[in-house]
């Protein structure tokens, strides 16, 4: 199946965001979420139990004319077949065939992908990253995971590994181990999430420990740096929200990037659309259009 041939601000989309805890679907029209749906999710269920939540949370906001689907899912996917191998906090999603299991379902195109990949088209389409071409959207919260968006289009490489900047080894362990929510939990024994309640409190202390996260993570910046080069770095996720306080070390960080040049115009900022990950899923079916 194939979108239909319309104008962007024409096509009738629903983007669905599934989690390890929920799962929401939202109605896209003119670039607008004109209708939104969220549930829990019995992430230890079986998968048709799974299954079953998310064809009723699509309903809740499906009308006729939607022209395509799109589903991020927080896993390993065969994009092409749409096929859901691992999705991490749901056990039982092993070779889960999502696409031709909603395109039967819904009788429409139907797209799915990984959050990180999701989450860069997202901004590209409908967030801050409108304008450019060559985009990183980096997803910092319990894991570590990018989209990479080169010359306007989701570069997702050969098997569809590209942008696994979490995985890549770093010291002794590997990216994700030192710039995700880990860091916090294994240096100081608390979530990110309480650690920025605090310091957004004025807990100087509970500030400095968000600014150290900023040494390691001006490496993971320097990295996709050398590795792609982008106009923009949107980040996203829970641990994107104490930017403010881990930006100085970052920046002090960049200061040893061999190549100075390449970081006058490079923006690093946060996502700032509500609902990003609904509007990203939706955004696979802009990026199938091209």
């Amino acid at each position: 199946m194939k979108t239909k041939s319309l104008p962007t601000n024409q096509l009738n989309l629903i983007g669905v965001d599934v989690g390890g805890s929920n799962v929401r679907a939202g109605l896209i029209k003119n670039s607008k979420i004109v209708a939104l749906q969220s549930r829990p999710i019995s992430a230890q269920e079986r998968q048709g139990v799974i299954l079953n939540e998310i064809f009723e949370t699509i309903e809740a906001v499906f009308q006729p004319g939607v022209h395509a689907i799109g589903i991020g899912v927080p896993s390993v996917v065969d994009m092409e077949k749409g096929i859901v191998y691992i999705a991490h906090n749901l056990p039982s999603w092993r070779s889960v065939p999502v696409k031709r299991i909603l395109e039967r379902r819904f009788g429409v195109p139907t797209f799915v992908n990984n959050d990180a990949n999701c989450f860069a088209l997202g901004e590209l389409h409908f967030g801050i990253g409108r304008g450019y071409r060559n985009l990183i959207g980096l997803i910092v919260g319990t894991g570590l995971g990018a989209g990479v968006v080169i010359d306007g289009k989701l570069y997702f490489g050969n098997n569809g590994g590209a942008g696994e900047i979490g995985a890549m080894p770093y010291k002794k362990k590997t990216f994700e181990y030192y710039c995700s929510g880990r860091f916090f939990e294994r240096e100081f024994g608390i979530d990110g999430a309480t650690l920025q309640h605090r310091a957004d409190n004025g807990d100087i202390k509970a500030q400095k420990m968000l600014a150290e996260f900023g040494e390691d993570f001006g490496e993971v910046i320097m990295t996709l740096l050398y590795a792609y080069d982008p106009e923009i770095v949107v980040l996203g996720g829970s641990i994107s929200k104490a930017f403010p306080y881990f930006e100085k070390r970052m920046r002090d960080k960049l200061k040893t990037f061999d190549f100075q040049k390449s970081l006058e115009k490079l923006l690093i900022v946060q996502t700032k659309r509500p609902n990003i990950a609904v509007l990203a899923a939706a955004a696979l079916c802009l990026d199938a259009k091209k």
